[in-house]
């Protein structure tokens, strides 16, 4: 593992993919701070005829702007994506379950090369890892990675939303809103809820 301590950027650009011999993909999760749904992974290969004027880190554009994005990605990258489910967040913590999405992600590509979002190393087997803090905002594949594990997992929660439509996972994609949590105490949780989440937030009494 390398990691890049003094990297500066403001807007993501391709830098760091050519400062790297081989296949390099970017990595980025989705979703490790709701009190329900999946943790989501991807990676993303940029190919050299991609346009990259509008990409940028997902949390810094609006849905319809990702959204729009998510289908130029898709269509015209390699990418790979990871989805690791509430049991196993339950089961292994939200920091593993998360570095399991990534190899997840990553194992569903070509590249000889990663360069993950974050601090941490998620240890994909037969590869180079470099770590970038705020990697999403310096690295065009990086950002294009977290686009796509972003609008992967809201619609994933728009889905999950049409079968408990009182907890409002189509507009809050399971994070711990005032309203997400009135309607827990209401009406309690169900299979799609982290319990290890909700007894720190909520407590035990509450959960059950």
């Amino acid at each position: 593992m390398e990691t890049f301590k003094k990297y500066r950027k403001l807007l993501p650009t391709l830098e760091l993919e050519t400062s790297i011999e081989g296949i390099v993909a970017g990595v980025d999760e989705a979703g490790r701070g709701p009190l329900a749904g999946p943790v989501v992974a991807s990676a993303v290969i940029i190919p050299r005829h991609f346009n990259i004027s509008e990409i940028n880190d997902s949390k810094k554009l609006s849905d319809s702007k990702r959204r729009k994005l998510f289908d130029r990605i898709i269509s015209e990258c390699e990418y790979g994506i990871g989805i690791v489910s509430v049991s196993d967040i339950d089961s292994i913590n939200i920091l593993q379950a998360s570095m399991l999405a990534m190899r997840q992600a990553a194992s569903k590509i070509s590249a000889t090369s990663f360069l993950i979002d974050g601090n941490i190393d998620p240890k994909i087997a037969n590869a180079r890892s470099y770590t970038i803090v705020k990697g999403d905002a310096k690295s065009i594949s990086i950002a294009a990675a977290s686009i796509v594990a972003k609008v992967t997992r809201d619609n994933i929660m728009n889905e999950l939303h049409l079968e408990f439509p009182h907890y409002g996972w189509d507009k809050n994609s399971g994070y711990g809103t005032k309203e997400h949590r009135n309607a827990i105490l209401k009406y309690g949780p169900c299979k799609h809820h982290r319990i290890s989440f909700l007894r720190k937030v909520l407590g035990s009494d509450a959960v059950g």
